[in-house]
């Protein structure tokens, strides 16, 4: 069965789960594209630690938002939907279904159902925060957000400095938690969505986030990571792979023992990551769920949903 409308096939889910491979069925089963709903994987320089598909899979697929911008290049929510408009109306010029991969929950929810337009911040607020994390690291940001926005510290990403530092500029201008910030409009998409939820038991999905961090340091994580020390202080950077090698802003660690420690608090905020994402993700509506190597019945349900 094929599309009579335009379909968008959503596969969602914890990092690590097996979402690429799933789309990437997916898009050879229905010979058509996909969009990247991930938040680093569109930065150039950011290929290891942000487990992007094998170069072999992005030649023989069309990929959008992968590789898309650099660093340098601001980078938002807002962003994210104006450059998946564009891409979804390329890929449903030509096919009835695209593909859109990802477990970026705001991206994600921007991409269905429109971003809040979001009031302006406080410069002078903004500079400050930012120059007092540079003096006193994340630790500065876990205390000022328990003062400032608590409502965070309980649901929000406490282990990514660069959403930190928009949720205490946010809350310190707004007296508002970003995260409560809804304006409530939905934008109706001129396509049909069908939601693919993936997930395993929590033993077998962490072991998986741990035995593919030791995998990305045999592919060279820590050298790329080190090419990128640097631009440490870029907020597109402040993330999960790479800013635990930058804990010692003087020094890039070259010790041993220091880089294993490292590693394994990859293992760990990745693993704290991929349990709020299920949370996030167990709260929406309208989500199948499997198991990622449950292929048959993956594709079944979408011929079953194709309208």
């Amino acid at each position: 069965m094929t599309a009579t409308k335009k379909t968008l096939i959503v596969v969602a889910g914890p990092t690590a789960v097996g979402k690429s491979n799933v789309a990437v069925l997916l898009a050879k089963q229905f010979n058509t594209a996909i969009l990247s709903v991930d938040a680093r994987q569109c930065f150039k320089e950011m290929s290891i630690g942000t487990a992007k598909p094998p170069s072999s899979i992005l030649q023989a697929i069309p990929h959008y938002f992968i590789d898309s911008h650099s660093l340098q290049d601001e980078m938002s929510a807002g962003i994210f939907e104006r450059y998946a408009m564009t891409a979804l109306d390329t890929i449903f010029a030509h096919k009835n279904i695209a593909i859109a991969c990802g477990g970026t929950g705001l991206y994600l929810n921007a991409l269905l159902y429109g971003m809040d337009e979001m009031p302006s911040i406080d410069k002078t607020i903004e500079q400050a925060v930012n120059e007092n994390y540079q003096k006193e690291g994340i630790s500065y940001l876990q205390q000022a957000l328990t003062q400032y926005d608590p409502y965070f510290v309980q649901h929000g990403n406490m282990e990514n400095p660069s959403r930190m530092l928009r949720a205490l500029v946010f809350a310190k201008t707004h007296q508002q938690s970003i995260l409560k910030y809804r304006q409530g409009n939905v934008i109706q998409r001129n396509f049909e969505v069908i939601k693919i939820g993936l997930e395993l038991p929590r033993a077998e999905l962490y072991e998986r986030i741990n035995n593919r961090v030791d995998k990305m340091m045999e592919q060279g994580l820590l050298q790329e990571a080190q090419s990128l020390f640097p631009y440490r202080e870029n907020k597109n950077l402040l993330t999960v792979g790479y800013q635990e090698f930058y804990e010692n802003q003087e020094l890039f660690p070259n010790e041993q023992a220091v880089i294993d420690a490292a590693v394994e608090k990859i293992k760990q905020h990745s693993r704290n990551y991929a349990k709020r994402q299920m949370t996030w993700f167990k709260n929406k509506e309208n989500f199948q769920w499997f198991r990622p190597d449950s292929w048959q019945e993956i594709l079944d349900f979408v011929h079953s949903s194709l309208k």
